[in-house]
């Protein structure tokens, strides 16, 4: 649905109605060293509470190895609902959309309980433990056009805050744009905020058509390299949302979560849920690591 254009006032209780507090039962990290390594132009990793899946080529110093996953007090996902949200004028185009709204939907629609979401159930919270259970309360699409560049939190937060009409405690809310991420260090990035006293969780996806800086490299035939592209990433913000959604949970000494400690390294099977098979990533477990195993040997299992 395209957003409508909101009076001066109307606006300002939208932006009253969003925020981006720490969590009482969450607080917000001092820093974590990964966010210092950063180019000018990514303005969006000074900020503490943007966890950034950075491209291929674009490592995090640090990042990988044998460190281990350290807890920080705060709550973990027991369970998530997802609703996409896709945000552009060329959403509105056939050739551009493709397969990616239905392949996503069946990605989130599928993914729920699999052996990818049970990689991350080792790890818990002040609340439990990271569930594997995901619900897709479906999608809702904006076809007015999205901030250039790279958008800050608070672009995204009123997005979800315009587009979801009943926002849940354990929603994650992934919000896919049309434009390309240029020269952009990262592909996607999580986070948080509140919607009208609710807290959420929150995603941020560029359009990877053609990035090979964000490409898995899917061999599977009958999807795009956009969707497989997209669906890499969304494992990954998703898998970190889960184990770390308001900067509380678990990353590493490096700030390091377990999702990019195993960025672009690739387990030897496909996965295969909601109807297709994917080339997603592995994650990061403590178990393994201490173990000596994973497919690396180092700790990444992918379920």
């Amino acid at each position: 649905m395209k957003a409508r254009v909101l009076p001066a006032m109307a606006a300002l209780l939208v932006l009253a109605a969003c925020s981006t507090p720490d969590s009482p039962t969450s607080p917000a990290p001092s820093d974590p060293s990964y966010f210092k390594n950063q180019n000018p132009n990514d303005e969006i990793q000074n900020d503490p509470k943007v966890h950034v899946h950075l491209a291929r080529g674009q490592a995090r110093p640090g990042s990988g190895g044998v460190q281990l996953l350290q807890y920080h007090g705060g709550a973990i996902m027991t369970s998530t609902v997802v609703q996409a949200i896709y945000w552009g004028t060329s959403w509105a185009d056939p050739n551009f959309t493709g397969d990616k709204i239905t392949g996503l939907a069946a990605f989130y629609g599928g993914v729920g309980g699999t052996s990818y979401m049970k990689t991350n159930i080792e790890y818990t919270g002040t609340n439990g433990t990271v569930g594997a259970g995901v619900t897709y309360n479906g999608s809702a699409t904006d076809l007015s056009a999205p901030p250039h560049g790279s958008p800050r939190v608070s672009d995204i937060l009123a997005e979800v805050c315009r587009q979801v009409a009943s926002p849940v405690s354990n929603g994650y809310y992934p919000v896919y744009v049309d434009t390309p991420r240029g020269s952009t260090r990262y592909c996607a990035w999580h986070s948080y905020g509140t919607c009208n006293g609710v807290p959420v969780q929150i995603g941020f996806f560029f359009n990877l058509d053609g990035d090979r800086g964000c490409d898995p490299e899917s061999p599977v035939s009958n999807e795009s390299q956009g969707l497989a592209a997209l669906a890499n990433v969304s494992g990954h913000e998703l898998s970190e949302a889960v184990t770390d959604p308001r900067n509380g949970g678990w990353w590493d000494a490096s700030g390091a979560e377990n999702a990019d400690k195993c960025a672009w390294t690739f387990g030897p099977n496909l996965m295969s849920f909601g109807g297709k098979q994917w080339k997603i990533q592995g994650n990061f477990s403590n178990k393994a690591a201490l173990a000596h195993s994973g497919y690396d040997g180092a700790g990444c299992i992918s379920g």
